[in-house]
């Protein structure tokens, strides 16, 4: 898969437009700044404490796209069609191999941008990259998966057609609570 795929979301006022393009170094500083945020560092896994560690997230997320098991996206906030901007989150599609009907995906958005419909937007403009690029190989289903008490990933599946499936139970130390399983087929 080539990790030169730039997606990019139309402004709608009072949202400006959205460039999703694979992580790389210049984000390292960013992606730093963003991991300040306890809400991020709350929900995810991974741990940015300093740019040593941004960096090797986005050597990470580069190995992720050379294997064709994992599509990371930066997304930036940009002025007309610019090929830079702010970054203000992430999506992913992840878990995916040939031939298997689904994958899931995940995102995140900075402390900053919050409540500015960055997720699902660009969790939708992933989704249609997903089916429409990895379809013809099997691909069926994507699932969003979060835990019971993130009431505001809840609000972004809704938000991008991602229907409530099923509860996942608790497996601690990973994930010491419950998780909702919200899925969105190909042909939704």
């Amino acid at each position: 898969m080539n990790d030169t795929v730039t997606l990019r979301v139309g402004a709608t006022p009072p949202s400006p437009a959205l460039l999703l393009r694979p992580w790389c170094v210049e984000d390292v500083a960013a992606l730093v700044e963003a991991y300040r945020d306890p809400a991020l560092r709350h929900w995810t896994s991974s741990v940015v404490d300093s740019e040593a560690d941004a960096v090797r997230w986005v050597q990470a997320q580069t190995r992720g796209w050379r294997a064709g098991a994992r599509f990371s996206f930066a997304v930036l906030e940009t002025q007309r069609n610019s090929d830079h901007g702010r970054l203000v989150g992430h999506v992913v599609l992840k878990d995916v191999a040939p031939g298997k009907p689904s994958a899931e995906v995940g995102y995140w958005t900075a402390a900053h941008a919050r409540g500015r419909r960055v997720a699902p937007r660009a969790l939708e403009a992933l989704t249609g990259w997903a089916f429409d690029t990895l379809g013809s190989d099997g691909l069926q289903r994507l699932e969003l998966l979060h835990q019971v008490d993130n009431s505001a990933s809840c609000r972004v599946a809704q938000k991008s057609r991602y229907d409530f499936d099923k509860v996942l139970p608790a497996a601690p130390p990973a994930f010491p609570l419950d998780g909702h399983v919200h899925t969105r087929r190909r042909d939704a």
